[in-house]
C-alpha cells in the first residue's frame, strides 16, 4: 500500500482514525468548485476534454468550464492574472515564467499531459528539393527518420542567394521550438541564438534558418502563403497540410526524441497554495482521463477523436485528427506508417512530472541563449524542484489507488522514485541525455552554447 508523507503524518497523530478516514481528511473538500481552464486547439488537450466529457471532474466535486485561448501568451497571462484557474501549457512555459524569461511569475505543474505529438512539416517545393538527398529503402519508400542533413543543401542554397530560410514554431519556450532547433542543429543547420541580456529575443543571431512564432491553427495557411517554408507544430496541423496537399511532414518528434514530454497542466503557485485540495482533485480527474485515452491498446481513441473534432475543442475534421490519434501518421500523401505511440497520454509514465523532463527544457534554454550565463548543475535541479511537483501528483495517485480507480502498478514506485528517468538514448543524433548532469550534456553538442560561452 502506498501512502504519502502527509497521510503518514495524519495517521501518527490520530492513531484511532481508519485509513479511509485519514485519506478523506488528507484531501478534504475542494476549496473552489467552479473552475475555468484554458487550452489551445491541439489534440494533446485531450485529457482536459475527456475529464470533462466523462465527468471525472464532477466525480471530484468540480464544475469546470473549458475555454479555447487565442495563443500561448494570452493563455499564460490569463493564468497569471487569475482569469483562468489553470491551463494546458507548453512544458517550457512554467519554467520560462518562473525563471523570468518573458513574463515572470511562479507557475508550477503537477501533471504532464502527454508524450510526443508534434512533427516538422515542409512545403511541397522544399520537399521536392529535399527528396534527392534522402536514401530509398528496399521497400521502395524513403528511409525514415529523415534527418536535417537532407535539408541542409536547400538552406545553403537560400543563403547563397541571400534569401532567408523562414520556419515557424509556436512559442519561444515551446517544445516545438526546441525540437525544431534540435533537429536542425543535428543536421548542421544553426537555428540561431537569443540574447535577452542584450535586448535581442528574436532567436535569429547567427542563424542559418530563421525561426519565428506562428499560432498553431495558422501554420498551414502561413505555409501555403509562402511566408514560411516549414514549421514544427502539434496535431492536427501537420496532417492538415497533408489533407490540403500543401506540405509534407518529414519527421515526428517521436523520431527526434522518443517519448519526449510535450504539454503540462499549469497553475500559479499562489493558486495551488490557496486551493490545495482542489488542485489534487483536478490532477486525479486528469490522471483518470489519461488512463482512459490509452487503455486497452487505444481502444477509446475513436471516441476521443469524436470529442476533439467538436468545434469547442479542436474543431478539425474527424479524419484529420484520426490520422495521428489512432496509431498511424501520414507523411507524404499516401505514405501512412504505424506510429502507435505518436500520441501517448498514460503509457511510459507519461503523466508523472519528472525533474529530468524539466531539466532538459532548461538545458535547451541555455543552449540557445535564453539563459544567458552558465549555471551550475545544482541550479537546474533547484528550478526543476521549484516548478515540477511530483509530491502533489503522488497524493492524487495514492487517492486513486485507495479508491480502487487505478492500481499501484499503473504508476512509478513512489517509494524508490527520485524524479529522474534513466539516461535517455533515443535521440535522432544518438546523444545520450542524463538529467543529473546537464552541463556535461550541453558539452556534447557542436552547435549551441556550453560552459561559460555567451552571445
Amino acid at each position: 500500500m502506498k501512502l504519502s508523507k502527509l497521510t503518514t503524518a495524519i495517521a501518527s497523530v490520530t492513531l484511532s482514525m481508519t485509513l479511509s478516514t485519514a485519506v478523506v481528511a488528507e484531501i478534504g473538500e475542494p476549496e473552489k468548485e467552479d473552475l475555468k481552464f484554458g487550452f489551445i486547439k491541439l489534440t494533446d488537450m485531450a485529457p482536459l476534454a475527456v475529464a470533462y466529457e466523462k465527468q471525472f471532474f464532477e466525480d471530484e466535486g468540480l464544475y469546470v468550464t473549458l475555454e479555447a485561448q487565442a495563443n500561448w501568451k494570452v493563455l499564460l497571462d490569463r493564468v497569471i492574472d487569475g482569469q483562468l484557474d489553470g491551463a494546458h501549457m507548453l512544458a517550457g512555459q512554467p519554467l520560462g515564467a518562473t525563471i523570468g524569461y518573458g513574463t515572470e511569475s511562479h507557475i508550477i505543474t503537477a501533471f504532464s499531459m502527454d508524450l510526443n505529438g508534434n512533427a516538422i512539416t515542409v512545403s511541397n517545393d522544399i520537399w521536392d528539393q529535399m527528396k534527392a538527398n534522402i536514401p530509398m529503402g528496399d521497400d521502395g519508400k524513403l528511409v525514415h527518420p529523415i534527418k536535417a542533413d537532407a535539408l541542409k543543401p536547400v538552406v545553403d542554397s537560400y543563403k547563397d542567394e541571400g534569401k532567408p530560410f523562414n520556419m515557424g514554431m509556436v512559442f519561444p519556450v515551446s517544445t516545438h521550438n526546441y525540437e525544431l532547433r534540435y533537429w536542425l542543429a543535428a543536421g548542421g543547420i544553426n537555428p540561431g541564438y537569443y540574447a535577452p541580456h542584450k535586448g535581442d529575443t528574436s532567436g535569429q543571431i547567427d542563424a542559418d534558418a530563421m525561426l519565428s512564432v506562428t499560432p498553431p491553427p495558422q501554420m498551414p495557411s502561413t505555409l501555403e502563403a509562402g511566408t514560411i517554408y516549414g514549421y514544427c507544430v502539434g496535431e492536427p496541423w501537420n496532417q492538415q497540410a497533408v489533407f490540403k496537399g500543401i506540405g509534407v511532414p518529414v519527421v515526428t518528434d517521436y523520431e527526434i526524441w522518443k517519448n519526449n514530454p510535450e504539454k503540462v497542466f499549469g497553475v500559479s503557485k499562489a493558486w495551488a497554495d490557496k486551493y490545495p485540495n482542489t488542485h489534487i482533485r483536478v490532477v486525479k480527474a486528469m490522471i483518470r482521463a489519461a488512463k482512459w485515452l490509452d487503455e486497452n491498446n487505444n481502444a477509446n481513441r475513436p471516441e476521443a477523436v469524436e470529442i476533439l473534432s467538436q468545434p469547442n475543442y479542436v474543431g478539425a475534421d474527424y479524419d484529420v485528427i484520426a490520422n495521428s490519434m489512432t496509431g498511424t501518421f501520414e507523411y507524404e500523401k499516401g505514405d501512412k506508417r504505424e506510429v502507435p505511440d505518436f500520441n501517448t497520454f498514460f503509457r511510459h509514465n507519461a503523466t508523472y512530472p519528472y525533474y529530468s523532463d524539466a531539466i532538459w527544457y532548461l538545458t535547451q534554454m541555455r543552449r540557445w541563449g535564453q539563459i544567458a550565463e552558465a549555471k551550475p548543475d545544482s541550479w537546474y535541479m533547484d528550478i526543476a524542484k521549484k516548478v515540477y511537483r511530483p509530491d502533489i501528483y503522488e497524493q492524487a495517485a495514492n487517492e486513486l489507488i485507495e479508491e480502487g480507480k487505478l492500481a499501484a502498478s499503473d504508476f512509478p514506485d513512489f517509494g524508490t522514485e527520485d524524479g529522474f528517468r534513466a539516461p535517455q538514448t533515443h535521440f535522432i543524433d544518438n546523444v545520450v541525455y542524463d538529467g543529473k548532469a546537464p552541463n556535461d550534456y550541453l558539452k556534447k553538442f557542436e552547435i549551441g552554447l556550453k560552459g561559460d560561452q555567451q552571445i
